[in-house]
């Protein structure tokens, strides 16, 4: 991509991954619309960069290492939820709800990806999302890194989900959003009636929104429940230099789970030539597991990151 060595620099203040020797593991097959990951024989995630109904680009498989998928799409209570996705409101347009039913969706805001990379230097994939109108009007400009990660030692499915959000030249967005806009992930609904929430023991303390929803301030926040009969754990990370910090929305009676920043609270002023920086980790296990488990992984997460 354009100017690659000065994102390299900017990105080493943003948890930029960069694992050369965890990259052979991961094979990506890049298509037209779609891309895929797998490790092996076994597949890793499924990414939609277009669709003739959904609005944004967003990982809509994802895969523990046994081979459990847990993400739904686009269902018909919230036909917006598609998978792993990121979007906020900007200036007024909403990029993250969707009307309609499903397959016929509509939206005031479009994601298009614009430009699009597997990285050869790594295991993970980038690409130009240009945030429009309707009409076709620029909003915001981001640039999305996503990477994934094998090793002997890194039991889960691993990923990092990095963002730089830019105005437009010479413009300024404000940022605005409900209490769960930000990164956030709709499971399989064999998850929505069994399972639990839990928290890193630093968290601080949660705020009820309407009936189970909660947005608590932490380092992770994870979520143990039956895929399919399977038991498995999904976990979301916060990169320490994320400002703002994640607040970790989560709800019932469906599971959702989600990293949000506050701007249903403290809206952002974006100016050109001053990027938003947001940087996520997401870990995947077959198996239900300890909270002392998921700190262990965040904390290689964060060194991985940080090389």
């Amino acid at each position: 991509m354009a100017g690659g060595c000065l994102k390299t620099l900017i990105f080493l203040f943003a948890c930029l991954a960069v694992a050369p020797m965890q990259a052979a593991a991961i094979d990506i097959a890049d298509g037209k619309t779609m891309l895929s990951a797998s490790a092996g024989s076994h597949p890793v995630l499924l990414y939609r960069k277009s669709s003739p109904t959904a609005c944004k680009p967003y990982i809509q498989e994802l895969y523990t290492p046994g081979g459990v998928q847990i993400l739904r799409d686009s269902v018909p209570d919230h036909v917006h939820h598609h998978g792993l996705m990121f979007a906020v409101a900007a200036d007024g347009v909403n990029f993250w709800e969707e009307r309609g039913a499903v397959g016929h969706e509509t939206c005031q805001g479009q994601m298009h990806v614009s430009h699009f990379d597997v990285t050869k230097s790594r295991a993970g994939f980038s690409g130009e999302v240009a945030w429009t109108k309707a009409d076709g009007t620029a909003v915001l400009n981001e640039t999305r890194d996503i990477d994934l990660y094998a090793s002997p030692d890194i039991k889960p499915t691993l990923l990092t989900w990095r963002t730089r959000l830019e105005s437009p030249p010479g413009k300024t967005a404000k940022l605005t959003g409900s209490h769960y806009y930000g990164l956030g992930m709709r499971l399989v609904e064999s998850m929505d009636k069994t399972g639990r929430f839990f928290f890193n023991k630093d968290h601080g303390e949660g705020v009820g929104i309407r009936g189970s929803e909660q947005v608590t301030p932490a380092k992770w926040c994870a979520f143990s429940s039956q895929a399919d009969g399977k038991p498995v754990t999904v976990a979301i990370f916060d990169c320490p230099k994320n400002r703002p910090a994640a607040r970790f929305f989560t709800m019932r009676p469906f599971a959702y789970m989600g990293a949000t920043i506050n701007l249903w609270k403290e809206p952002l002023e974006l100016k050109a030539g001053t990027p938003l920086y947001l940087s996520y980790g997401v870990a995947l296990w077959d198996g239900d597991i300890s909270a002392g488990e998921v700190e262990k992984t965040y904390n290689q997460w964060i060194a991985l990151t940080q090389n």
